[in-house]
């Protein structure tokens, strides 16, 4: 790369960079609107139609309706073909009752910053977008709001897929299978974050991996007071499973960062009768696919036991989660070199490839498939997925990483996208797209247990 061409590229920076400076009110309100009309995954109506108007008034040609409320647009570079580079932001909400932004009827809230992704999505779009910034690239630029990251409210995701609405129930899942991630050859994102004391910019480091298990033990209802002997407690058999599955925590190793724990969701009709159904929503993680599996059989096992104790039966709906992160070390350099530039090297954090966060994201399964990165920004304060976590500082959250993509998809598709096709060329993933199907769905099964067989 000659020294004009670089001297050329910073320019393009700094113009970008204005863009979005100038249209800093308008990107964190469209952040704040979203955070007032919280929308659970494949419920995200409100949250998508502001989308589309928001592409509408830029001027960007887009597809909606994809995985129910996906939307995916192309913007192409003035310069010629080249590499298709998605930028990505999260449509969907948590249900957090107690959060100061919870819908008083859905309870769904913010608690995890998926607003502010939007608005450093079309924020980095406004940049990359000034006339001057888009006839210097190559290739297109493809916005992609994409809905359900947030693996919640299984039964309802049940029911969509009985209905042949969706086979997979993350969003970038079902949005690999239905192809709309065929025709893109690298994909990056940002997602907010509370914990980075005082760095304001994280990358690097992993995810867990996770299988999802909606279960069902099935006893048999009596007057809990006359006749508890006739009965068979289904809520006996699921306590007895989970002291299982906790006598079995010594047995996980230390370097698969194991998550297992849930919720139960239904845990008998009435105080006086013996509960005959009740239902957990379940979560197992570890750090590697090899390490979800094995642990998730052991998961089933305690499920098994605790119907086998009680003489009640179990149903078992092992349903696909989400792969580890695989973060691309040329996007990586590219994304520290910009923040640094942006915020100083010193606010930078840079974590080691293997550092397990611990929690999931269906952006590990895309990055199986392609090169990928998704930094953290800071901005927000308290727990994630708590009622504590806010974001106060919507510089820090929307408009420093809208920044920050902005220069990095500069670097890749300026110069005839240059740096692009070299990330796509030293890029090996770690499946293709059939073989991703095929693991995914040999993790979608059923097991039923009766115990007193």
């Amino acid at each position: 790369m000659t020294q004009s061409n670089t001297l050329a590229r910073q320019e393009l920076k700094q113009r970008a960079c204005a863009a979005i400076e100038r249209r800093k009110a308008e990107l964190i309100g469209v952040s704040r609107e979203i955070l007032s009309n919280p929308e659970p995954g494949f419920r995200e109506v409100k949250t998508a139609a502001l989308v589309g108007q928001k592409f509408q008034e830029m001027g960007i040609a887009h597809r909606n309706g994809l995985a129910l409320t996906g939307l995916k647009g192309t913007v192409p570079g003035g310069s010629g073909a080249g590499p298709r580079l998605a930028i990505i932001g999260e449509l969907d909400s948590l249900v957090v009752n107690e959060h100061p932004y919870a819908d008083p009827e859905t309870n769904a809230a913010h608690a995890c910053g998926h607003h502010c992704q939007i608005g450093m999505m079309l924020g980095a779009l406004a940049g990359l977008m000034e006339p001057e910034v888009l006839e210097q690239l190559s290739g297109e630029i493809i916005p992609f709001a994409v809905p359900a990251e947030e693996f919640i409210e299984v039964g309802h995701r049940l029911d969509l897929r009985t209905q042949g609405k969706i086979e997979f129930m993350g969003g970038k899942q079902e949005l690999i299978r239905l192809g709309e991630f065929d025709d893109v050859d690298m994909a990056m994102m940002c997602h907010t974050a509370s914990d980075m004391g005082d760095r304001k910019f994280a990358i690097g480091g992993t995810s867990n991996g996770h299988v999802v298990k909606y279960v069902r033990f099935i006893g048999r209802g009596s007057h809990a007071g006359s006749a508890p002997h006739m009965g068979v407690n289904a809520l006996n058999a699921a306590s007895f499973a989970l002291q299982a599955i906790n006598s079995n925590r010594e047995i996980f190793k230390d370097e698969d960062t194991v998550r297992i724990h849930g919720i139960m969701t239904h845990g008998g009709e009435a105080v006086n009768a013996v509960p005959s159904d009740v239902r957990l929503e379940w979560r197992v993680r570890s750090g590697s696919p090899k390490a979800v599996v094995t642990n998730s059989a052991i998961v089933d096992r305690c499920f098994k036991a605790g119907a086998l104790a009680v003489g009640a039966s179990v149903d078992i709906t092992n349903i696909p989660g989400y792969l580890p992160m695989r973060h691309d070390t040329g996007l990586l350099d590219l994304f520290e070199q910009n923040s640094g530039s942006l915020i100083g090297p010193s606010s930078v954090l840079v974590m080691p490839i293997r550092r397990n966060r611990g929690g999931s994201t269906d952006m590990g399964d895309l990055s199986q498939l392609l090169p990928a990165c998704h930094p953290y920004t800071s901005g927000a304060e308290g727990p994630g997925h708590s009622k504590d976590y806010v974001v106060t500082d919507y510089e820090s959250a929307v408009i420093n990483p809208a920044k920050i993509m902005a220069m990095v998809a500069i670097d890749l598709l300026s110069d005839g996208a240059a740096k692009a096709k070299e990330v796509i060329a030293n890029h090996r993933p770690a499946m293709k797209k059939q073989a991703y199907l095929k693991f995914q769905r040999e993790r979608a099964t059923t097991v039923e247990f009766d115990g007193a067989a």
